[in-house]
This record gives structure tokens, C-alpha cells and sequence, in this order.
């Protein structure tokens, strides 16, 4: 992830697990093929078949029949558009057998979803796209892969659109296109829910590829990936992870990762799921047309181990004003000291105090991650109506009941005042909100120096703690 990360009635089939080679790969790859079979009237009908072994059986086909009643997503909710993104897949069987754990691949052959990803993004997207002035590097790579590497193909400046079809006919190159959310709608609206689902940002990339070509070599990522395929056909390859739940993108030498743990052909419609640190790489069939692929991803420094490097430092903080011995001073001569065996048994003992506080406390602090999520997340998406986020209507009373406008947009913390200079800071209550996040720059990073004017800041409004006692929870409403 490049951070500069109404259902029909139907009858399904589904079919087996691709191979694992008998590795010692604790995941397996869960194939689930939906397809409209007979009458659209009958009641869905489930059914599960594994095959184990050494060799790869082709997926079973069954002929489009008329229209299809697979459901299209559902933005009601951020929880209805991911059950509808993974469907016919429960959230709760995804989450308890999947997430983080082992890939799944859910295979459509159904004409509505297909066209209904076919919108988020295409090849022929891209002439528009360079009209607007797009820029090479900031905006898309072009690469091969060649003799297991990256090589980037990238000119200077504007992407010229001619120049850019040379290069995918000709040389045979992937176009990787950057955060497309910041140019189509549908990708804004999409991941915008995602954002609010999973409580984390969600970038996204296309990669189109010609027929006999790939533009990647095999990596792993920091990221838990979605994969929907938008146009044509792409030939995966899912290898046991080196580094399971890796924290870093890597690129491995196919002569180190051994034989694929499972193998298979990604269509319109399809989507594939894989945790962070899979191995993989694909490629487009020779002899078909060019294939586009739209990657999903999120949960970028989202562990448990990156949420305890955001909360100690506060915890520290707090711990300091009531345990003495977190206040008494280091040994002489500590910080040069090569052999700190001692002092890490003192540590060992402060933690486990630490430890002891923490057990029964209901609010950690945090230091950075809350709001960089609220500073860097995607605005709502509202289409052409912006009417929602321009106060109107009667002033509210004290006997008013309320509600907030976008509950997932907001964030209400409690910490010293940030405005004050004082040593001695009294506490305030703060409420962050994203409603005036920057679309374009969504995912992009502030480092980016052609963004550097825009870059994102915190939209907050602070109140004296205690004046909050003049609320009373009868007189309002979540």
C-alpha cells in the first residue's frame, strides 16, 4: 500500500481448495465459486468439497445463463458493503477462518458483479486521466519484470498518452496506477466505507497488464490485500510466507521460495484475499487480452505491537505522577554502558508495575495513531450535495435531543489543552473530525513535494473538560 495503505435468490456451487502441495503452509486457499444455476426462484442451496493432492484440477465451469442475481454492493452500511464485497462469505466465518490467517479466493462467473467492478476502473480510463495531467512516479509506475526484477520504465514529467500506449504495446508493460480513489468517485465512496469497516486507512492501486506479461516479480506486503479482477484474466501464484504478518514490502528470489502452495486464474468479478507477508506474483496469459486488476489494501502498522508504541509513552507519563520508583533516577553512567543486564531486570519490574495499571483501565491514550487515521483518512464521500457539511437549520436547545451527522468521522479524546503554554495544562476534551480531509491526497503522503502546500491537517474543536458537566445524557442522543 503506498503511503507516501440486495441479495437475489440464487443457487451456488461451491468447489474446492486449491492444492497445498503438502507444505507445511498452516494456510489454504479457500476457492468459492457462485453461479446462477436453473431457476432463479430456488432457495439457495450450500455445499463444500475439498480435494487435497500433488495436482492441479481445473476449476469447474458452468455456462452464464440469462441475467444474475449475485447482489451488487451494498453501501447501506460499512458493514453491508464488506459482507456484499465478500459474499456469499459471512463476516464472521471471513474474520474467525481467514483474516490473517490463509488466503481465499471467491470466483464469479456472474455478469452483474463483473460489470459492476468494471466501473471502478479500465484501460481505457486512462486516456482521460492524462488529459487532467497526470505525472509519472506520483501517479503511476511503468515496469516489467525482468529476469525476476522491477524495471521501472518511467519518462520525466506529464504522462503523455501516446507515449503511454507505446510502452504497454510495445515493451510490454504493466501500468501500476497510484491511489486511483483520488480520481474516480466510485473508488471514493468504496473506500470510504472500507475506512470506516476496518478503522484503518484503505489505499488501493490498479495494475494493468498486456497478454504475456508481468510487471512485478515475487514479493510480500505489509498489507492485507483484496484483489478484484476488472478486465480480462491474470494468472496468480501464492507462495508460504517467509515472514508471516510481515511488517515490510520485500521482494523474494523465485529460486528461494519453492514451488507455489497454490496456483490459479483470476476473471471478472473475482476476488482474492491474502494477509500480509503471502508471497505472490502474477502475470496475463499469452494469447488473450490485457487483464486489469484492482488491489484493495489496509491494516498498514495496524498490530497490537504498533498500538503499544502509541499508548506507552502516555502510560509512562501517567504512571510517572503516581509510582515513585519510575521517578527515581538511572545509574550513574547508564546511556554508556555496553552491559545493561541489571538495569534490564529494574526494567523488567517497572513494566510488570505498568502492567499491573493497565489491567484495570478503560481509556488509553493515545499518542499518534487515533489521529493520524483522522488527519489521513478519506473525507465522506457525498456525491454532488454538500449541503450536509454547511450548518443550517434551528439553533439547537438545551432541551434538544442530537445526533452526529457522521459518526465515523469523528473522534472525541480527552488531553491536556494544546493551546496553552502553561507548564500545568488542564484538560480538555477535543473532537477531531475528517470532514474537510483532502481527497487528493489521500494516501499520498505529506512528503510528496508537489502536495507539500496541501498537506493534511488536524480539523479539531477543544472544550474545558468541565464544562462538559453541563451535559446531561437525557438530553441527547448517539
Amino acid at each position: 500500500m503506498q503511503r507516501k495503505h440486495r441479495s437475489g435468490r440464487f443457487r451456488e456451487d461451491f468447489l474446492r481448495c486449491v492444492p497445498d502441495l503438502k507444505s507445511t503452509f498452516s494456510i489454504a486457499l479457500r476457492c468459492v465459486d457462485t453461479r446462477k444455476i436453473g431457476a432463479p426462484k430456488e432457495m439457495p442451496k450450500k455445499g463444500t468439497k475439498t480435494i487435497e493432492g500433488d495436482d492441479h484440477v481445473p476449476f469447474k465451469q458452468v455456462k452464464l445463463q440469462a441475467a444474475c442475481p449475485l447482489p451488487f454492493l451494498n453501501f447501506e452500511t460499512p458493514a453491508s458493503l464488506f459482507s456484499s464485497l465478500i459474499f456469499p462469505i459471512s463476516c464472521e466465518e471471513f474474520f474467525q477462518d481467514y483474516w490473517e490467517k490463509k488466503p481465499l479466493l471467491i470466483q464469479r462467473e456472474d455478469c452483474t458483479v463483473a460489470a459492476v467492478y468494471q466501473v471502478l476502473f479500465q484501460l481505457s480510463d486512462l486516456k482521460e486521466l492524462c488529459s487532467q495531467g497526470i505525472y509519472y512516479g506520483r501517479d503511476l509506475n511503468i515496469c516489467r519484470c525482468v529476469n525476476g526484477k522491477k524495471k521501472v520504465l518511467n519518462k520525466e514529467g506529464k504522462v503523455s498518452y501516446g507515449q503511454l500506449k507505446r510502452d504497454f504495446h510495445q515493451k510490454r508493460a504493466t501500468i501500476q496506477f497510484h491511489q486511483p480513489q483520488r480520481f474516480k468517485d466510485q473508488l471514493w465512496k468504496l473506500q470510504a466505507q472500507l475506512e470506516c469497516f476496518f478503522g484503518s486507512l484503505v489505499g488501493s492501486n490498479v495494475y494493468i497488464t498486456p497478454p504475456a506479461a508481468q510487471g512485478l516479480p515475487p514479493h510480500y506486503d505489509d498489507v492485507e490485500v483484496f484483489i478484484l479482477q476488472l478486465e480480462g484474466q491474470k494468472h496468480w501464484r501464492l507462495y508460504k510466507p517467509t515472514v508471516p504478518l510481515a511488517r515490510e514490502y520485500n521482494v523474494e528470489s523465485e529460486s528461494c521460495i519453492g514451488k507455489p502452495t497454490h496456483e490459479f486464474i483470476l476473471k471478472p468479478g473475482d476476488i482474492l484475499y491474502f494477509p500480509r507477508g503471502t508471497i505472490h506474483q502474477a502475470d496475463t496469459p499469452a494469447g488473450g487480452l490485457h487483464a486489469t486488476h484492482l488491489t484493495i489494501s489496509t491494516y498498514q502498522n495496524s498490530s497490537w505491537g504498533d498500538f503499544l508504541l502509541d499508548v506507552i509513552p502516555g502510560l509512562v507519563f501517567d504512571a510517572m505522577k503516581d509510582i515513585l520508583d519510575l521517578r527515581r533516577g538511572m545509574p550513574r553512567q547508564l546511556l554508556m554502558q555496553v552491559d545493561t543486564g541489571e538495569s534490564s531486570q529494574r526494567l523488567s519490574g517497572l513494566l510488570r508495575s505498568l502492567a499491573d495499571r493497565l489491567e484495570g483501565r478503560k481509556e488509553l491514550q493515545s499518542s499518534c495513531m487515533k489521529k493520524d487515521f483522522i488527519m489521513n483518512r478519506l473525507p465522506p464521500f457525498l456525491g454532488s450535495d454538500h449541503s450536509l457539511l454547511v450548518p443550517g437549520g434551528k439553533v439547537p436547545q438545551l432541551e434538544s435531543k442530537i445526533k452526529l451527522q457522521f459518526k465515523d468521522y469523528a473522534l472525541i479524546t480527552l488531553e491536556p489543552d494544546q493551546v496553552s503554554s502553561e507548564e500545568s495544562r488542564e484538560m480538555m476534551a477535543y473532537v477531531y473530525h475528517s470532514l474537510k480531509n483532502s481527497r487528493e491526497t489521500h494516501m499520498m503522503g505529506i512528503e510528496e513535494s508537489h502536495f507539500s502546500e496541501n498537506a493534511p491537517e488536524v480539523c479539531f474543536e477543544g472544550f474545558r473538560f468541565e464544562h462538559l458537566e453541563s451535559f446531561s445524557c437525557s438530553n441527547a442522543a448517539a
